[in-house]
């Protein structure tokens, strides 16, 4: 069986009249959805979701896919920036008590969800 963390994930912000909070799905799997308050939430919401529907698919008898199997991206990329905004987003992720990482990807989902255009 695979790995739950080696399936790509998409993570969007919920508007107020839909809750709040995030939700997260699975693009192998394209029933496998979750939600939670924060991105941490979802996160831990999501793999616990991502983990029935993988054992319900075995008990079943039926194939469980593999990660990727959509051709999505791998949901990892590195990003350089100025040693400025390192240190900006640093500084935010330890007054939130979030990872660097949990910080990008919050103001990332924000950003998409808000309909950001890159002109």
């Amino acid at each position: 069986m695979y790995a739950l963390e080696d399936y790509p994930f998409e993570m969007r912000p919920l508007k107020p009249s839909e809750g709040g909070g995030y939700l997260i799905s699975y693009p192998d799997f394209t029933e496998c959805i979750a939600d939670g308050e924060t991105v941490e939430e979802a996160l831990q919401n999501g793999r616990e979701a991502l983990q029935a529907v993988m054992g319900a698919l075995q008990e079943q008898g039926m194939p469980v896919p593999a990660p990727n199997s959509g051709g999505v991206a791998s949901g990892k990329f590195i990003a350089r920036v100025p040693k400025s905004i390192h240190a900006q987003l640093a500084a935010r992720a330890r007054m939130e008590g979030v990872s660097l990482n949990a910080m990008v990807l919050t103001l990332l989902a924000k950003g998409l969800g808000q309909g950001t255009r890159v002109e």
